[in-house]
């Protein structure tokens, strides 16, 4: 999508976001100099923004001191916001009770950008589950969880995030994920193996406002032979607990609903 120009400049924290944006995408510490070449500016200039950034909590450095990570401040800050922080509220009471039931962990799911991230996650009672971390990013595209929140949503929005993927996935076949995404929505649930680790399936199904997913509540399902539920079983539990959760972001109290 072509950017505007800003009508007005900030060159302070037009620096302080860009070593904020550029750590995000980093999968290990980087240092000054890595900085500096990423964001396209000075050590010096780099430098003073660095302390204070670190000094709030933004950004730590590495055990060894020489290189930069971003922390879960930004994150944090991100959950406070009243529609996330009641969608998570309200869902973390209905997860626990979905973990119980099906010996499998859960986790929940919002988008960000281009990708999807896990803001809330329920681990099982027993010894043996895929836990996946608070704060997990993936490209919406190669996620069963984003799949689901593809798919629904009305077409003007999927399209705008869908040319938001493509910046970023050159090779992007919008047309073999639209019949995916259309699959999706005629089951109003996706199942399909990890994308990560073998022998797992992810199930995830959408919770709705107004008819729009606000978020995906996804299992990553191991078959294990003492397990209580079938994975037709988990995937009926997981209907319901996201039928649960719509209801009670639309209307502020829980129902119980069939199969």
């Amino acid at each position: 999508m072509p950017k505007t120009t800003p009508k007005y400049r900030a060159p302070a924290l037009d620096k302080g976001l860009d070593i904020l944006e550029l750590l995000a995408l980093a999968r290990v510490p980087m240092s000054i100099a890595e900085i500096s070449e990423g964001v396209g500016r000075s050590r010096g200039e780099i430098f003073r923004m660095l302390q204070v950034l670190e000094e709030r909590d933004y950004i730590a450095r590495d055990e060894g001191g020489t290189g930069y990570s971003i922390t879960a401040r930004l994150f944090r800050l991100g959950m406070e916001q009243p529609p996330l922080k009641s969608a998570v509220e309200a869902a973390l009471p209905v997860m626990h009770r979905l973990a119980d039931a099906t010996g499998q962990a859960c986790h929940l799911v919002m988008p960000s950008r281009e990708q999807i991230v896990v803001v809330a996650r329920v681990d099982p009672p027993g010894e043996i589950a895929l836990v996946v971390r608070v704060g997990h990013r993936r490209p919406m595209s190669r996620s069963t969880s984003g799949h689901v929140l593809l798919a629904f949503q009305d077409e003007q929005i999927r399209e705008r995030w869908l040319d938001a993927i493509a910046e970023s996935e050159p090779d992007l076949d919008r047309r073999k994920l639209a019949r995916l995404l259309a699959q999706v929505r005629s089951r109003h649930y996706a199942s399909a193996p990890s994308h990560v680790v073998d022998g797992v399936t992810d199930l995830s199904a959408p919770v709705l406002l107004h008819g729009h997913a606000v978020c995906a509540l996804t299992i990553p399902f191991i078959e294990q032979r003492t397990a209580r539920k079938t994975m037709g079983d988990t995937v009926a539990e997981l209907r319901r607990a996201t039928a649960e959760i719509s209801d009670m972001l639309q209307f502020g109290t829980a129902a119980t609903h069939p199969d």
